[in-house]
This record gives C-alpha cells, sequence and structure tokens, in this order.
C-alpha cells in the first residue's frame, strides 16, 4: 500500500488521499498513476478515472454516490460533484462461507470478571439506582449527591479547584477582566477511597420517559431498564416510582421475567405516592441502598474465559480514516473473539446503508437476513415520511473530514463488525442470546441512544472509535475509545485510550493492531485498566424514544 494514498478495494474508483496532496502532484498505486487536479485533504478522496454526470462511484467494492455533473481524474470529491447512492438488495443469505481466524493464543486466556448465577460474568461490579419516570429525577439527584459523598465515589474534580480560584481572584478584585488565565486543570480526577471497594460505583440514572408518551414508549423502556439489571456488570439495583406513571412496576417486573427468568439479583423498589413523606421514601431508599451495596461487595473478580465477553461495537465523531484504520481493526478484534466463542453486536442501523447485501449474505440463515432487511426498510421509509433519508445522516464534520455520503460512511461503519456470521438480529435493547458470532441490533446512529441499547442488550465491554474525538461513555459498560490518526490521539489524551493511527503510516498491521487492542480490552475487563470514560465519570444514558434518529 502507498502511504499517499490508498484504494480500499480493487473495483474502487474513489481513492483515499492518506496525506495532503498538492495540485499537480503524482500519485501512484501499483500500476495505475494519477496527477492530482487539485488540493486533495487527507482522508479526502479523489476520482479514480472521468465521471460522466450521473455514474456510480465505488468504494470498498459497493456504490456509495453518483457524480453530480462531469468529475474529472484526479479531482477532488466533495458534496457538490457527488451525491449518497447505494445499490439495491435482496434477503438473501448463506453465500458467504466465514474462516476463522486462528486464536489458538487465545484459547486459555482469561479475564478476571465477576460471575453471575445465571453463568454470566461482568467486567465490572455496579449498583444501579435508576427512576420509571422523570418525576423522580430529582430525588435520584439527592441520593446521588449524598450517597456518593458518603460511600468514597464521589470524584473531585479539577474544576472545582478552578472554581475556587476564580472566587479568590473575584474577592480581591471583582473585575471580570481582572480574572487571571490560570489553568489549573490536568484532566484528572482525585483518587478515592471507597468504603465498599469490590464495587466500583453507584450508578444513578435519570432520563425523561416513563409517563406522558404512548404505552408503548413506556412499555419500551422498562424492557431497556431491565436489560440494565440484567447487564452482568450489575450486581443490583435500587428503583424509585411515582406510583401514577405509565411505566409500571409490574410491567418492569414483567420484561425481567422475559429478559431472565433466572433473574436473582436484588432489587429494592420503592413507590413515593405509598410512602409517608418524600423523606421518609428518600430514607429507606438510601438505607436499601447502602446495604445492597454492602452484599454486593461481597463478590471478587475470578478468572472467567474470553467467551463471556460480549463487545458492543460503535464508532461516533467519525472521519475519513475511521473505515481503513480504526474500524477494521475492531473488526479483527470482532474476528477473534468471535471465533474464541465470545459475541459481537454492531448497531446503527442508518449507517448501515449501502452495507446491506454484504450483511444480509452473512447472516446464517434466511430469516435473518428478511428481519434485517425489513428492519432497514422501515427505518429508512420513516425516515422519508420525516422529509429527511439516510443521506442525512452524516454531521458537518464528518463531511468536513471526508465523509461526504452517507453510503462512504457506512461502508467504513460496517467494517467494525469483521467478517464473522451474523447469528442474530434483535430488536432495541433486546438480550444477546446467541454466542460465537455477530448480532445486529436494531438501533440509531446517535452515539448515546445507541450505546445505551447496547449496555441494555449484554454488552459487558463497548469499543468506540473516532476520529475527531468524542467523551461519550456509558454508566455500566466500560467504554474503550480508539482514535483512528495518531493527531487526534495526541490532542485529545484526556478522552482516547488506543491509537490505530500507525496503520495508517504503515508502522503497524492490521492484525498487531487488533491483538494489542485486544489485549488491552482483557486487562479492562480484568479491572487493570480504566478507560478514560470511566475516569472522567461519562455516564452517558439517553434511552431511544421510537421514531426517527439519524
Amino acid at each position: 500500500m502507498s502511504f499517499q494514498i490508498q484504494r480500499i478495494h480493487e473495483k474502487d474508483d474513489a481513492i483515499v488521499a492518506l496525506q495532503p496532496l498538492a495540485n499537480g502532484q503524482k500519485v501512484a498505486i501499483a500500476s495505475s498513476e494519477w496527477t492530482v487536479r487539485e488540493t486533495i485533504p487527507a482522508k479526502h478522496k479523489f476520482a479514480a478515472r472521468n465521471f460522466a454526470d450521473g455514474e456510480k462511484v465505488t468504494m470498498y467494492g459497493v456504490t456509495v454516490g453518483r457524480t453530480k455533473g462531469l468529475v474529472p481524474s484526479g479531482a477532488l470529491f466533495t458534496t457538490e460533484n457527488l451525491v449518497h447512492a447505494a445499490d439495491p438488495f435482496i434477503a438473501e443469505s448463506g453465500a458467504q462461507t466465514w474462516t476463522p481466524p486462528d486464536v489458538t493464543r487465545w484459547s486459555d486466556r482469561t479475564f478476571a470478571g465477576y460471575r453471575r448465577s445465571d453463568g454470566s460474568s461482568g467486567t465490572a461490579n455496579l449498583w444501579l439506582v435508576v427512576p420509571l419516570v422523570f418525576c423522580e429525577n430529582r430525588n435520584i439527584a439527592v441520593m446521588q449527591s449524598a450517597l456518593n459523598r458518603a460511600l468514597g465515589y464521589h470524584k473531585s474534580s479539577p474544576y472545582e479547584a478552578f472554581a475556587r480560584d476564580l472566587v479568590t481572584q473575584w474577592g480581591r478584585h471583582p473585575h471580570a477582566d481582572a480574572l487571571e488565565e490560570i489553568n489549573l486543570l490536568d484532566g484528572t480526577l482525585s483518587p478515592n477511597r471507597p468504603l465498599f471497594p469490590n464495587v466500583g460505583g453507584i450508578k444513578f440514572l435519570q432520563h425523561t420517559f416513563g409517563c406522558g408518551g404512548t404505552r408503548q414508549d413506556s412499555d419500551a423502556l422498562c424492557a431497556l431498564i431491565a436489560g440494565y439489571l440484567n447487564n452482568p456488570n450489575v450486581a443490583g439495583a435500587t428503583i424509585l416510582s411515582l406510583g401514577c406513571q405509565h411505566a409500571q412496576i409490574n410491567v418492569l417486573e414483567r420484561e425481567i421475567a422475559l429478559q431472565n427468568p433466572r433473574f436473582d439479583k436484588p432489587l429494592a423498589i420503592f413507590e413515593q405516592q405509598k410512602a409517608h413523606s418524600e423523606s421518609d421514601m428518600l430514607q429507606k431508599a438510601m438505607r436499601a441502598t447502602f446495604a445492597g451495596v454492602a452484599e454486593a461487595n461481597g463478590f471478587e473478580r475470578e478468572p472467567c474465559p474470553i467467551s463471556d465477553l460480549t463487545i458492543g461495537v460503535k464508532c461516533g465523531g467519525s472521519d475519513g480514516f475511521s473505515g481503513i484504520s480504526a474500524n477494521p481493526v475492531v473488526g479483527r478484534l470482532s474476528d477473534l473473539l468471535c471465533a474464541s466463542g465470545g459475541a459481537s453486536v454492531l448497531s446503527e442501523f442508518p449507517e448501515l446503508c449501502g452495507a446491506e447485501q454484504d450483511l444480509c449474505r452473512r447472516c446464517v440463515t434466511p430469516e435473518l437476513a428478511q428481519r434485517f432487511a425489513q428492519l432497514m426498510a422501515e427505518y429508512d421509509a420513516q425516515a422519508h415520511a420525516c422529509g429527511s433519508g439516510f443521506d442525512m445522516n452524516p454531521s458537518p464534520g464528518n463531511i468536513r473530514d471526508g465523509l461526504i455520503t452517507d453510503a462512504i460512511k457506512s461502508a467504513g461503519a460496517a467494517t467494525k463488525a469483521g467478517t464473522a456470521p451474523i447469528i442474530d438480529v434483535l430488536d432495541y435493547g433486546a438480550p444477546v442470546v446467541r454466542r460465537g458470532g455477530v448480532s445486529l441490533l436494531y438501533a440509531p446512529g446517535n452515539d448515546v441512544e445507541c450505546t445505551t441499547a447496547m449496555a441494555a442488550s449484554g454488552c459487558n465491554l463497548i469499543l468506540f472509535t473516532t476520529g475527531l474525538g468524542t467523551p461519550t461513555g456509558n454508566p455500566i459498560s466500560p467504554t474503550l475509545k480508539i482514535a483512528t490518526n495518531s493527531e487526534l490521539a495526541g490532542r485529545m489524551p484526556d478522552l482516547i485510550d488506543f491509537d490505530a493511527g500507525p496503520m495508517i503510516r504503515g508502522e503497524r498491521s492490521l492484525n498487531d493492531l487488533a491483538e494489542d487492542l485486544l489485549e488491552l480490552s482483557l486487562l479492562t475487563a480484568s479491572g487493570q485498566f480504566v478507560p478514560k470514560a470511566v475516569s472522567l465519570g461519562q455516564d452517558d444514558f439517553i434511552p431511544w424514544k421510537r421514531g426517527v434518529s439519524l
């Protein structure tokens, strides 16, 4: 591979610039040579031939757009001369065979996890406090402030010291222009010594759901919460209910039983409208939470097989390198994990547009291929009914950094799932029940709505690739952030855990980086490496209200 440019697939007629290319510069791959007609920024694409108006453009071996006007060889593709387009697909399956990678090296590997009675293993040991309705958010916040400080889970932020310094300066000189430019921030949080060290924390969730919407929305919320309770990273939970909302306690209990008939984790449930007072309920809820955390402290890490890992693969803040560095590295790791008996979860359906045919062929049964195709068609129809479409998925940041059509973005995004068979197609937040392959999870491209669903489906670890940088994390599933390029990794070390940039420069191979990332994943699953999103307390939780969210 040239380290100036890359042709991802032999059929491609859009070439990726790995470095900035100057007007008039000659570049070549194998026997093909081009003269660049204009400045081509790194991550962007140029035409490998002369295009007439309306011709298909190919990347990753699939259609990623159609030209708008004449585009000469060597010209930069932009939103002015290239529009989104994808090939139609049919719901056929079984056309591809999979040769698993050699996983001899990983055959006896384990991670230090928390074994649960249903046979699953957690990479964390957490207590959850969650409301069934938004009316309880204030009570959740009150409990969070009180319990986290008392039990030693509160993390003192450097911003507190920064704010105190501003107050001190104001006391000396009460004028805004007198505030000094003093940087007290080092991007870290002070260490804490919790009372119960075997419990990684109490996670307090807040949301805006549970009532006022449709019954389907509240039922979906209960199913989502049931998934969080069922996740092996959760030891038990405290549930707050108002009493009159749509999301009733019995609905939650029904969803728990449907997802896991063997569920036996401790749950402390409190309904405010049955309490003598708010103070009475909060005191009882805090007492029960304290007792639950003390009980959960009895769990200790022990060896768990690598097959107990369920990894969600996600991208956000993507750039033109996402599909040729970080995403393929995660995809190779996904193959290693699936070949070892573990599970991988690919989601964000609006970012699979154009990759449907390959995914259908990887489905192990025609029924799965049909289900995936139907969900994609329904989602696309809903988007168009609202005057939108998958073509509107790329954000301004995506476009600025080379992802100028949704099909380009999608073809690169799909590489996160490697090449392993697709063994299940799940509804939003439904539990992963099959292992040794990839499950497709119905969810939007929105980063947090998607990762929220992955944790509910049982992902005990999330691998999140980014080319632009994002602080996204999850309350219960440790989230590793993988940079597509070394410039980002160097510029945002407070957010990035792993750099896939050496692959762009030809310094490291795809397989070597994937194995390094798997090693880091095992360290994370064992609690020996703390991802930046975890240390920053990035506990993002946004349920998806069914509808169009790209």
